[in-house]
């Protein structure tokens, strides 16, 4: 079934739900393909490959709702499925904010190319994928005698949808991905420190060499050797760049409008308010060319612009969705985050490490939790003992707590190396001062 066909279907199953007495209906119909390798000892121990199809319901009748998915595509099944659905909508309880969102919200034009799609995806062969995880197992072997174990993945996927709304709005997209990956365990006495390295993007170029992701896997796991703890005190913390979603997600909850609502938000009635350090700038950018949150429209089919979210400490706005939105009489603007980019420092991150006289380089967060209601939080941490602007040895079993309204003013200094393998281009966060415990 190509784009036309899945239109055409979509549209149909809208107005045949209408038929059956639906009052607005929204109707996905989404194609998928993804397959993933994984080499051990040279090996295959994963060989995957999967194709979907399917059709997702929404009904609205009479302020009610109720979701329906299936992946019969036959008209004839469908037309017994849609109407079952729309009669069983019939008996749930109405609720007067239940509805699509106004068609001023969906986006005006759908042509431009945000780059998300590798139209080479099908000439990738299954040699290629399995020869790309096995080269990657192969050289991090090589690396060091210290290894007691490697292995290679390679994976992709190819999404194709359409989106149908009974108030108006008819819109497709797709996208690819590709990404290969090594992981690493070593020897260290009784312990088996483990290091990974992964990359890849919407194109298959985008993936680093195997060679890269190979010795940059065994690099991970290796520079492990010799974790302790140390004493608990005062440290700046340098986050590394591919680690720091772990801390942002103390703003992302309760940024949303359902935390608002229900009032589970620390940053409920804090917007043009200082929420953290002048030097934090966070905008959220759906239309970043082949970004991996890139989209011109969300879920919804509200149509996506870019943002600032946080402007220099300030939080400037909320991330509403249509059902809270309007339970907050609020304008819906998309309920999540896309890729989010940062205002960027100036050094780098060996610029950065050389004026550390005591610090700890977080580079893995290990279990723990944060409150989106208080803004309490506390992790687990490892990483590596920074003394005298040098980096001097592994650490592990550490810990951080404290409370996201006090910990974001202690953002002291970003770096100018955003990662580039992920939705958060974080570069390296510099914050002063905080409170490690260990021995």
């Amino acid at each position: 079934m190509n784009n036309k066909e899945r239109q055409e279907l979509a549209l149909w199953a809208v107005e045949f739900a209408k038929k059956k007495g639906a009052s607005e209906v929204a109707a996905s119909i989404d194609n998928s393909r993804s397959s993933e390798v994984e080499v051990r000892e040279q090996k295959i121990e994963v060989l995957k490959e999967s194709t979907t199809n399917g059709l997702s319901l929404s009904i609205y009748r009479d302020n009610k709702y109720s979701s329906h998915s299936t992946n019969n595509l036959d008209k004839k099944g469908l037309e017994k499925f849609i109407a079952e659905a729309v009669e069983a909508t019939k008996y749930l309880s109405a609720d007067e904010f239940r509805s699509l969102p106004d068609a001023s919200l969906y986006p005006k034009d759908l042509s431009l190319d945000l780059q998300l799609e590798d139209e080479n995806y099908s000439k990738v062969s299954p040699e290629q994928r399995l020869k790309f995880a096995m080269e990657i197992e192969k050289i991090a072997l090589s690396k060091n005698d210290k290894i007691i174990s490697a292995t290679g993945g390679y994976w992709d996927s190819y999404s194709e949808s359409v989106l149908v709304h009974s108030n108006g709005l008819v819109a497709e997209r797709a996208s690819t991905f590709f990404g290969a990956s090594g992981s690493v365990t070593v020897m260290d006495g009784t312990a088996r420190p483990s290091g990974s390295n992964w990359g890849g993007g919407r194109q298959f170029s985008q993936i680093p060499s195997s060679e890269l992701i190979g010795s940059k896997a065994v690099e991970d796991a290796t520079r492990k050797i010799g974790q302790s703890k140390i004493a608990s005190g005062k440290y700046d913390m340098l986050i590394e760049n591919r680690t720091a979603g772990r801390l942002l997600s103390m703003f992302f909850r309760p940024m949303q409008a359902r935390a608002l609502q229900q009032k589970s938000s620390y940053l409920d009635g804090m917007l043009g308010k200082q929420i953290a350090s002048p030097l934090l700038t966070l905008i959220d950018d759906p239309l970043l060319k082949g970004g991996f949150g890139s989209r011109l429209y969300d879920g919804q089919g509200i149509a996506c612009k870019q943002r600032t979210m946080i402007e220099k400490g300030v939080l400037k706005e909320y991330y509403i969705d249509n059902y809270y939105g309007k339970k907050l009489g609020m304008t819906p603007n998309g309920g999540s985050a896309s890729n989010i980019r940062f205002e960027l420092g100036t050094r780098g991150f060996d610029a950065i490490v050389s004026d550390v006289n005591k610090g700890i380089f977080v580079t893995s967060f290990n279990g723990g939790n944060s409150n989106a209601t208080t803004g309490d939080f506390s992790f687990g941490v490892s990483g590596f003992l920074v003394e005298g602007g040098k980096i001097v040895k592994p650490v592990n079993e550490m810990n951080i707590s404290g409370n996201a309204k006090e910990f974001w003013n202690k953002l002291s200094e970003l770096g100018n190396d955003p990662y580039q393998y992920s939705s958060l281009l974080s570069p390296t966060l510099v914050f002063k001062d905080i409170d490690f415990s260990g021995l």
